[in-house]
């Protein structure tokens, strides 16, 4: 079966422009990628899940090709400005994906807009309560390191990353280039640190799924502790699947085909 053709287009917001690339026709669906990345992260996952849906994968104010926000960046800035991206874009009523920190904005953009989120698919996305927080506090950041005149400093992002990435080196290119679009790679984990999330657990009654990567040092279990806590949610585990999201893309865009199809609304 073939893909659907991905289109990348900009759309224009108060404070800049968003990015986006798109695919597919039918009921939309949202993907929000992980930090420091870009749509490029959903590049293979559009293009299944567009022969059944309409997709849009958006790049994080900041990240990617997306102008920032005018203010400092928060998850629940970064979830209105979603909130903003499909009122422009007239979509009443969409499903949304998230990975890593798009789990949480996708998690709070269904929080703040519930009448326009149907479900939500949550990919290596932890509970962030208080005690999750504590956890992170004084801990390096993977993609934390000090900008040097002889670009050494890229060198070691690169190494830092290499140790959660297959050995081909294909998917490490492909984030690096992401990488080097941010002013700052780790910012986007700085400010998932300091999301409330638990303060928002009541608020999202959508049906959840909740995926694992059990490859994921960084996640993998949190998928249990969170569908724990949600009214209405479901687990699944991608034995294979790793931080980067295009190491498992087909397996994962048929996790996600099956959920949203189940539970068509």
């Amino acid at each position: 079966m073939s893909h659907a053709r991905v289109r990348r287009r900009y759309v224009d917001c108060a404070w800049g422009q968003l990015h986006l690339a798109e695919a597919g026709s039918g009921p939309a669906v949202l993907l929000l990628h992980q930090t420091p990345r870009s749509w490029d992260e959903y590049r293979e996952v559009l293009a299944v899940l567009g022969r059944r849906f309409r997709v849009l994968a958006v790049d994080t104010p900041g990240m990617g090709a997306s102008d920032p926000l005018p203010e400092p960046p928060t998850v629940e800035g970064w979830a209105a400005a979603m909130a903003r991206l499909l009122e422009i874009e007239g979509l009443d009523r969409v499903d949304v994906v998230g990975h890593h920190t798009g789990g949480y904005i996708a998690f709070e953009l269904a929080a703040q807009a519930p009448e326009r989120v149907r479900r939500v698919v949550l990919s290596s996305t932890d509970l962030l309560d208080a005690g999750a927080r504590g956890a992170r506090t004084g801990r390096r950041g993977v993609d934390e390191v000090e900008e040097r005149g002889d670009g050494s400093h890229l060198a070691e992002l690169w190494q830092r990353r290499a140790r959660y990435y297959p050995p081909d080196n294909r998917l490490l290119r492909r984030f690096m280039r992401d990488a080097l679009r941010t002013e700052d790679p780790e910012d986007g984990h700085r400010v998932v640190a300091r999301y409330e999330m638990e303060r928002r657990l009541d608020r999202v009654r959508q049906p959840v799924l909740c995926v694992g990567h059990a490859r994921d040092r960084f996640a993998f279990g949190g998928q249990d502790r969170l569908a724990a806590a949600l009214a209405d949610a479901r687990v699944r585990v991608i034995h294979d699947g790793e931080i980067p999201l295009e190491h498992t893309a087909a397996e994962f865009a048929e996790i996600v085909t099956e959920f949203l199809s189940a539970h068509h609304v």
